[in-house]
């Protein structure tokens, strides 16, 4: 309708791991108060670029809308930002939105594998000591204001960053993740490792969580070396 206010939006896409990214953009409707969050919605509900061609619609994830869960956590015009908190009006056009950390989370596997396809039973028992260590850990909500911070992350280097240290950490500890710290700390033995941490530590002073990020690159950084030295003799 003419004279409608418009937001535009560059989306950085990819058909699947192996393919080319891509970037499409989108025109929406303007309305007050509206957040990253409510362009991706409406992105969804009608994928047509700006051009007027049909495309796939996108996939996001969301929660708490409050900032809180991490979930919505993107690069948005270049800076990790929280979606939900992402309001339009206070954002250079067009907005440019494009996946943040996962590639570096994969690269560790920052999880636990479990075969599903049976009961397995009780999981390991947790002895307190550990307990008390993991769970500052796992307040992570994946905000990226570690990254955000950090002089070592940007366009000219491959560091994974504080956040995603801290994760190989947390599932390290957990006795059924432990079964796979070796291939963790092979990934962080690579380009964009641990070496490459600057130790500025700017990035414990941004948390909003108060993670104790500097304990775990510390942590994890003795665990490097002693698998560098004695290999699979490390337990």
């Amino acid at each position: 309708m003419t004279g409608t206010k418009q937001v535009m939006v560059r989306v950085k896409r990819q058909t699947g791991p192996k393919e080319a990214a891509r970037w499409e953009e989108f025109s929406l409707k303007w309305r007050p108060s509206m957040n990253v969050i409510i362009c991706l919605r409406d992105i969804a509900e009608n994928p047509v670029t700006r051009d007027g061609k049909k495309t796939t619609p996108i996939s996001y994830d969301s929660n708490c809308l409050e900032e809180i869960c991490g979930s919505c956590a993107m690069l948005i015009n270049g800076k990790a930002r929280m979606a939900c908190s992402a309001l339009v009006d206070q954002l250079e056009q067009p907005i440019r939105i494009e996946q943040f950390m996962f590639e570096s989370l994969k690269r560790v596997k920052a999880w636990i594998p479990i075969d599903g396809t049976y009961d397995l039973g009780e999981g390991p028992r947790v002895s307190p000591e550990v307990q008390e260590q993991g769970y500052p850990l796992s307040n992570c909500i994946s905000c990226g204001s570690c990254l955000e911070v950090c002089p070592q992350v940007n366009e000219h280097s491959q560091f994974v960053g504080a956040a995603i240290i801290s994760q190989v950490r947390l599932f390290n500890l957990h006795p059924t993740g432990a079964m796979n710290k070796h291939e963790r700390l092979a990934a962080l033995m690579g380009p964009g490792g641990i070496q490459d941490c600057a130790n500025a530590q700017n990035c414990v002073h941004a948390c909003p969580k108060n993670i104790p990020l500097t304990e775990s690159i510390a942590a994890v950084n003795r665990d490097v070396w002693k698998q560098a030295l004695l290999g699979w003799l490390v337990g």
